[in-house]
């Protein structure tokens, strides 16, 4: 087949299912939320494809459920980073030298494998490991990964066909290597497809790959892995280590053939990494490819002019939705006084309806956050909004981890629009909204572009056009994903690639061609088909 320039499927979003009462697809994943709920797993690294026992077995908990105990993974240490490390250097020349399709292939595969036969089994790990509903989690854990899988092969093929022009008797190519070294992907707890295509778009440019997930995500990422080896992939190719943070970095930011990081965290876990491996340049064999997409302060502007409704549902579900457990979520809201009465109205009716509970109830909209760490902090800056005088919590602000790791969708309204939760990233449950006189509306541009230090996801609410050109040239530094009469997140790939700049990251927008490219390096080839005989040239003869 390498005498052939084959074509690959058309690709196209994954369909979202719907959940409803009697189909098929609830009665699937009902039952395997039954099934694993009966189960303890026992949960290995994978190293070189191989399963491998760690130092110390720590015990798995729905965050909705503390006191279940879903499995055990094994801990590692240095040692299974450093195999880790050599096993994805000693498949690394089988592995880019394969022929591209057999590479997506499997890729390919996996996808058709998480849409189909694990389709259920996805969504119900992810669903008990992060406490995720059966809406988010089919969003996330099956549609958004199956898009990265399929439409990361379409963008291969973009940047595959991207050819230099060639003169007379010249032939000039372009081939796209793998980067030399190997890649760490350090891999988030929110998304299980964030998770899952941090270490598979650099795999299947020809990388190979260390993957440390978040402890708080080894569940749903011990089912990726599963499925990635049925659908081909070779050993050693993505290697999947359970170890401390700081464990992984000692290791990999001082080893020689470090290529780069496909990384999604916080900001500053990011810039320690950044500096760290700037301090260490001199021992790379190659300048590393720095990824990361980390923190977001993200905004909702609504101009006098927008649909109170419109503002109030995207506030709902921009904010609480996963619990605020977004990168993207909105966490500052700027409404103009003549709308207010009608958006607080509507916003607090619908969190009024909202019920919270365990995501195997599927009438609950909100779940537990992901885990005590998290409750605390979140609980913090609540116990603070209530007793300051510049704020108020309008609605909310009950926390409880008697069961589960639970905090009521709690809106604050603020006086002050530098108050801290409308600076601070929160990543959770949690709304600031600042209360401006319409006739400000211009003032208030300038402060949603210069309270936070991030510049992820933000949105405009206006019905007039003017306003609504105005203020995206106005803001167009403040986000990198900038919605317009829309909430501020649930980035669909292929259709708004996802990234922003400033302390958000360095805006390599997952979900697009511009991720891809960052895991090759570019060789240009030029062949001469008729060599010069002679070295002069024109010039040197006098007429």
């Amino acid at each position: 087949m390498n005498n052939s320039i084959q074509h690959i499927p058309i690709m196209k979003n994954e369909p979202v299912l719907s959940y409803a009462p009697g189909s098929l697809e609830k009665k699937q994943v009902k039952a395997a939320l039954k099934t694993l709920k009966e189960q303890v797993l026992e949960i290995n690294m994978i190293i070189n494809g191989q399963e491998v026992s760690g130092v110390e077995r720590i015990a798995i908990h729905p965050p909705h459920d503390i006191k279940h105990v879903l499995g055990y993974y094994q801990k590692g240490d240095a040692t299974h980073v450093r195999s880790a490390i050599q096993a994805a250097m000693d498949a690394k020349t089988d592995w880019e030298n394969m022929r591209w399709e057999d590479r997506a292939s499997i890729f390919l595969k996996a996808a058709d494998l998480i849409s189909g036969r694990y389709r259920a089994m996805t969504n119900a790990m992810t669903m008990l490991g992060q406490s995720k509903n059966i809406f988010q989690a089919e969003i996330d854990a099956v549609c958004e990964f199956c898009d990265f899988l399929r439409f990361n092969v379409q963008f291969l093929t973009e940047i595959y066909n991207t050819q230099p022009q060639s003169a007379p008797l010249i032939w000039n190519k372009m081939e796209y290597r793998a980067l030399e070294g190997f890649i760490f992907a350090l891999t988030p707890f929110n998304f299980t497809s964030i998770a899952g295509n941090l270490p598979c778009a650099p795999a299947l440019m020809g990388n190979t790959v260390v993957w440390k997930p978040a402890e708080t995500q080894i569940y749903s990422a011990s089912l990726i892995m599963k499925i990635l080896q049925e659908a081909g992939l070779p050993d050693g190719v993505i290697n999947l280590v359970f170890v401390n943070g700081s464990t992984a970095g000692a290791e990999i930011f001082s080893h020689h053939d470090f290529g780069g990081i496909h990384f999604t965290g916080s900001t500053a876990v990011f810039r320690q990494i950044w500096a760290t491996i700037g301090n260490q340049l001199s021992n790379f064999k190659s300048f590393p490819r720095l990824v990361g997409e980390t923190g977001g302060k993200d905004f909702v502007l609504a101009h006098p002019s927008a649909n109170a409704k419109a503002v109030s549902v995207a506030l709902v579900r921009g904010a609480f939705e996963f619990q605020g457990q977004k990168c993207s979520a909105a966490s500052r809201a700027y409404i103009p006084k003549s709308i207010w009465g009608e958006v607080k109205n509507s916003l607090l009716s619908d969190l009024q309806d909202m019920k919270m509970g365990s995501p195997e109830d599927f009438t609950n909209f909100i779940n537990a956050v992901i885990d005590e760490k998290a409750f605390d902090k979140i609980k913090s800056y609540i116990d603070r909004a209530q007793s300051d005088i510049d704020a108020e919590v309008v609605f909310g602000g009950h926390c409880d981890k008697s069961t589960g790791y639970f905090i009521q969708p709690t809106v604050i309204l603020t006086s002050d629009p530098h108050y801290i939760t409308m600076e601070e990233e929160i990543f959770g449950p949690v709304l600031t909204i600042y209360v401006y006189d319409d006739e400000k509306f211009e003032d208030v541009v300038k402060l949603v572009d210069s309270t936070s230090p991030y510049a992820l996801t933000g949105a405009i609410f206006a019905s007039d056009r003017a306003i609504i050109s105005r203020v995206s040239s106005k803001l167009k530094n403040a986000a990198g994903n900038f919605y317009i009469n829309d909430k501020p997140t649930g980035a669909v790939v292929a259709q708004q690639p996802f990234g922003g700049a400033r302390a958000s990251g360095t805006n390599d927008k997952a979900g697009s061609v511009l991720n891809l490219y960052r895991w090759v390096s570019p060789r240009t080839i030029k062949e001469n088909f008729d060599p010069p005989l002679d070295y002069h040239y024109p010039f040197q003869t006098e007429a």
